[in-house]
């Protein structure tokens, strides 16, 4: 599976809180070895470079690092270093103890170890029951672009109706043809959003009984082939990592239709899924 950089994060900074003496940046909740120590460090660099440790808890670890006021800046490309890095060390916990809960970017708790370790407590129920729910399950996100000089000569060559309008247009004067050009524009529209809608209820169909969540995002523009195209349909769906091979053979069915492309990504810590995490 491809890992690309996840195109819907949750990129948006926290408001801005005041400044305190002791805090810690959190990342992740994870399932732990209750016979581990505490404190068990991360073979990865947190934000800035610190270093990023496990507080551990009667089987529930926070992902954390030390802090002394939030992360806020308005130069973009250090909001893009410290988000990739946030990213990267949520990754890098969930390879190591499995599925994690992820925090928001910008989510710290003021205090110390101490104050981490009774946060984990007064949540113990809630985390272990989050972290029972989505043991094993992982995000994917799936984009589908198609050809859109393809689909257009397709739907002008099956649709009577934009047949008889291309008929009307081209023995119409000047003012008359350039009202049934907008009515023909609408219908290549309207069949348009239809092909689209029978795309993504294909793609629900068939992944239905292999994911547990399925979600439609907002599609943007894609390229095929280095040509101009549009990514027509972006899902993002809730799995277990055993039914990848079952997953690609959906996928693998609508790449088979011609000048059709399916990008597939993951497996994602489930960022989309995961219920805020009150801290």
């Amino acid at each position: 599976m491809s890992r690309t950089a996840n195109p819907d994060w949750r990129d948006s900074v926290t408001e801005q809180a005041e400044e305190f003496e002791v805090g810690r940046y959190l990342y992740c909740v994870v399932a732990v070895d209750e016979e581990s120590p505490d404190d068990d460090s991360l073979s990865i660099s947190g934000i800035d470079g610190e270093p990023v440790s496990v507080l551990a808890e009667n089987g529930v670890g926070a992902v954390v690092q030390g802090c002394e006021s939030p992360y806020d800046t308005d130069d973009l490309e250090t909001v893009r270093d410290w988000l990739l890095t946030h990213q990267e060390v949520v990754d890098t916990a969930g390879q190591t103890f499995g599925t994690p809960l992820p925090f928001r970017f910008d989510t710290i708790l003021k205090g110390d170890d101490e104050r981490v370790r009774t946060w984990i407590a007064d949540q113990k129920e809630t985390l272990e029951r989050h972290l029972s729910e989505f043991e094993g399950h992982w995000e994917y996100r799936v984009g589908v672009a198609w050809d859109e000089e393809r689909v257009r000569e397709e739907l002008e060559s099956e649709d009577e109706e934009l047949a008889d309008l291309r008929e009307q247009i081209e023995a119409s004067e000047e003012g008359t043809a350039f009202l049934l050009e907008k009515q023909y524009d609408n219908r290549i529209r309207d069949l348009r959003q239809s092909r689209k809608e029978g795309l993504t209820n294909r793609l629900r169909d068939g992944l239905d009984p292999l994911v547990r969540e399925f979600d439609v995002l907002d599609s943007g523009s894609g390229v095929l082939d280095g040509g101009t195209s549009d990514e027509v349909v972006q899902i993002a769906f809730l799995a277990d990592e055993e039914r990848e091979t079952d997953i690609g053979g959906v996928l693998d069915d609508i790449a088979d239709d011609p000048g059709v492309e399916v990008r597939f990504t993951g497996p994602w810590p489930p960022y989309s899924f995961v219920p805020e995490l009150d801290a």
